[in-house]
């Protein structure tokens, strides 16, 4: 059999500081792994940053001429993602890597991945499973031949080649031409998308979309029709199972911002995650829940969120928005609002949905909305917007689509001059009343909820057709 390449000889090999602190912050990553079971950890972690002889022993040992050690079969995948980020594309890609790695069996290709497309966070890295990581050293160490593989590049296409920002190039610069083809997967949440975005979809040999929506609002926004697939995104509903955990203390991890001394009983507990941006509809869910419930119901609504081009001070961005309401604190006082703001690790996020009675998010825009399938396949009730992402996912029979009043406009950032949804601040209230005062619909609905992602988006059900449409570019490639 032939040897693999050399991997000093790799084609997508770069000098640039963009790939070199790739390479360097996995393989930091990896030392890290190696000090996790010890009381010294964070000690360790600072002295690691700086052991540069220790970095230089591993990058030798990455690119060496070894051969592999296990028979594979020459198709090969690269797949370059935010993999040492947090955020939706590094979840999602995460998802596919594991459900491809997990159920084909034997497998029909190769997967090797680089980091692409946003910040690195040790953090993060920190917080996900140790099989996870390993897989992360193992995949990322798998040699593939240019025109055996297929690139996707899984980002927002602003990351591709030639990228609008730092970061490394995908496909990687220079060598477009020399792969068997070119995948590129990503989303908006608003209604269209850009001109500068469209020429680099139709750039790509294929466009993976996640939803119907997506279908509809690339093709409408000029992108060619017979490149753009919809490929659902899974979930692991055998880690997001709620028989399996118990819940996390809310309130020990939580500020509480609205509510008094935190003396009364929680109650019923609404849960949302998000980062802290207009999109999320962080706005249309205080005013909802301030205006729905006082202090004597008993009622409790954790805000998980995290900073997003802003600061962290939730607590008194939160206390000025009340007070620009002008909603005065009734005699029995505010119902609880407490602030989740703090890294919660993957491995726990399933102990966090299992602390809550119901997930609500009355976001103006999703590209899928990963929070809330986590949460049905978890049997939780979900209130959510019944408009972009959610709409290939919730229904009546397994959730609460939440009604659009009106379509506005985004007024700054990138997608300035799109539209997204406004969600009815007063349809929300009555559904986060009729979920909390009917428990038994909710439970109905909850277990629905769940059972629908285990029949269409479970792991092997996503990965049979993420894995099928891979095939079929390798066979239309073979035949010309």
């Amino acid at each position: 059999m032939e040897q693999p390449p050399d991997r000093t000889k790799r084609p997508w090999r770069f000098t640039t500081f963009v790939y070199t602190s790739s390479i360097l912050f996995l393989l930091l990553s990896i030392l890290i792994l190696s000090f996790t079971t010890h009381d010294l950890y964070k000690t360790q972690t600072l002295r690691l940053i700086f052991t540069t002889n220790r970095i230089s022993t591993y990058l030798q040992s990455l690119f060496s001429n070894s051969k592999s050690e296990t028979p594979n079969p020459s198709h090969c995948v690269l797949w370059m993602a935010p993999f040492l980020s947090s955020g939706g594309y590094s979840s999602e890609a995460w998802s596919y890597i594991l459900s491809l790695h997990h159920n084909l069996k034997p497998p029909k290709f190769r997967i090797t991945i680089e980091h692409h497309g946003d910040l690195q966070s040790i953090e993060f890295w920190n917080g996900l499973a140790t099989e996870t990581k390993e897989l992360a050293i193992q995949m990322h160490k798998t040699e593939c031949r240019p025109n055996e593989t297929i690139v996707v590049c899984h980002s927002e296409p602003g990351a591709w080649h030639p990228p609008l920002f730092e970061t490394l190039p995908c496909p990687p610069h220079g060598y477009y031409g020399d792969f068997a083809a070119v995948i590129g997967r990503t989303m908006f949440e608003t209604d269209r998308v850009n001109d500068e975005h469209v020429e680099r979809c139709n750039g790509m040999d294929r466009v993976w979309v996640p939803t119907e929506f997506h279908v509809a609002s690339f093709v409408k926004s000029g992108v060619d029709s017979s490149k753009v697939v919809k490929i659902v995104q899974p979930v692991d509903v055998e880690v997001f199972d709620p028989l399996k955990y118990e819940p996390l203390d809310l309130v020990e991890i939580g500020d509480l911002v609205l509510g008094g001394s935190g003396t009364r009983s929680l109650g019923f507990v609404f849960l949302s995650v998000f980062k802290w941006e207009k999109r999320k509809g962080w706005d249309v869910l205080l005013k909802a829940y301030l205006r729905e419930f006082s202090g004597e119901d008993n009622v409790a609504l954790f805000l998980l969120t995290n900073a997003y081009h802003s600061d962290r001070d939730f607590g008194n961005k939160i206390v000025d928005f009340v007070k620009e309401l002008s909603l005065e604190e009734g005699e029995d006082g505010y119902p609880f609002v407490y602030v989740i703001d703090k890294h919660i690790a993957q491995v726990d996020l399933p102990r966090l949905y299992k602390a809550a009675d119901a997930f609500v998010l009355p976001t103006r825009g999703e590209g899928w909305g990963r929070p809330i399938v986590e949460a049905m396949a978890m049997s939780l009730p979900v209130i959510a917007t019944n408009w972009s992402g959610p709409t290939e996912y919730l229904t009546e029979e397994n959730g609460y689509p939440l009604v659009v009043e009106e379509m506005s406009e985004v007024k700054e950032g990138p997608f300035e001059g799109h539209q997204w949804a406004e969600p009815s601040v007063d349809k929300l209230r009555v559904l986060m009343r009729r979920v909390m005062s009917e428990p038994d619909e909710a439970k109905v609905k909850g277990k629905r909820g769940r059972e629908d992602m285990v029949k269409k988006f479970a792991p092997e059900v996503v990965a049979k057709v993420v894995a099928d449409q891979i095939e079929r570019i390798f066979d239309e490639k073979i035949r010309r």
